[in-house]
């Protein structure tokens, strides 16, 4: 429910009255000011809640308005301050009222953006791009595998844990380097060659590993020429 001025020379609610009296278009002295306070009471008196910061902007509205309408009504004291001399309450009001209009725009224009958010809807981000499948050529990953295997069966065991001086570690960075050394002649070379400095059985699957990294970067290609034999690593073509 909202609040509405009911007087003899106007009806309707309340912003709209102190607009008419901002542009001139009604004089001040034709409200009752009186009637309005009344009018306002009896509106708070039905609302179930009561909003604070409504009721003084109210009040601080209606006391300009008092004001106002005493400047008009009351005569001026002989030799008192002049006119130019004090603060115009009716252009103090004006300028109020624009303010509380500059908000009310503002409110409105954010209760429209609300709405329309409503009926937006965010754009979906496309599902990422996935890397393309490793191309092993004619080499399967169950060739790689074995060949690993074959590795792994061919290492020494490890020695015993009291000969064992500090844990051996390397990192397939690390491996990638290697490998890229070993083909930076342009020549190929062989999976099992790779794997002659390898000291451990971690450094083995490691280096299998870097391997993958650079197929799948497509750094490398590799082929085997015949069933069970050695697998061959060269540059890929550009």
């Amino acid at each position: 429910m909202t609040y509405q001025v009911k007087l003899e020379v106007f009806e309707g609610p309340l912003d709209l009255l102190l607009s008419l009296i901002r542009r001139q278009e009604l004089e001040i002295t034709a409200i009752s000011l009186a009637a309005v306070t009344d009018q306002y009471l009896a509106y708070m008196e039905q609302l179930q809640e009561i909003d604070p910061g409504a009721v003084a902007s109210f009040l601080e509205v209606a006391a300009q308005l008092v004001l106002i309408k005493s400047r008009y009504l009351l005569p001026r004291p002989a030799g008192g301050r002049t006119e130019e001399d004090e603060e115009d309450p009716a252009e103090v009001l004006a300028q109020r009222l624009r303010e509380y209009a500059q908000f009310k725009e503002a409110a409105q224009a954010l209760r429209s953006r609300e709405a329309q958010g409503l009926r937006a809807y965010v754009r979906v981000a496309p599902p990422p791009e996935l890397p393309r499948r490793v191309d092993f050529g004619d080499v399967s990953l169950e060739d790689l595998l074995a060949a690993v295997r074959e590795a792994l069966d061919a290492q020494p065991p490890a020695p015993p844990v009291s000969e064992v001086v500090e844990p051996i570690t390397v990192t397939i960075d690390e491996r990638i380097r290697a490998i890229r050394q070993a083909l930076s002649s342009g020549r190929p070379v062989t999976f099992r060659s790779l794997l002659h400095d390898c000291r451990s059985r971690i450094e083995i699957i490691v280096t299998f590993l870097g391997l993958l990294e650079l197929m799948k970067a497509r750094e490398v290609a590799v082929r085997q020429d015949a069933l069970f034999g050695d697998i061959t690593i060269s540059l890929a073509a550009e």
